[in-house]
């Protein structure tokens, strides 16, 4: 879960799983965290509807240890 500050500023970032607060200073993320948008297609039953959550770097590994087949990893060779 996020919160914007009136001028756009990222203020607060909340684990939507277990509710821990993520790091978050001069409106930049801080620690390990994923964000998750996605926009629901006409296949779904939630046609038309957008989620968006965020998940701390422990419950995203939680959740990918329970997939019957492994997230596909590749490492970033280059760093912005």
């Amino acid at each position: 879960m996020r919160r914007y500050k009136s001028n756009g500023e990222l203020e607060k970032v909340i684990c939507n799983c277990c509710g821990k607060k993520i790091v978050v200073e001069g409106g930049i993320i801080r620690e390990g965290a994923i964000s998750v948008d996605h926009a629901w297609d006409f296949f779904s039953e939630k046609d038309g509807e957008v989620h968006h959550w965020d998940l701390c770097e422990t419950c995203y590994d939680n959740l990918v240890n329970q997939f019957r087949i492994e997230a596909d990893v590749e490492e970033q060779v280059e760093f912005i």
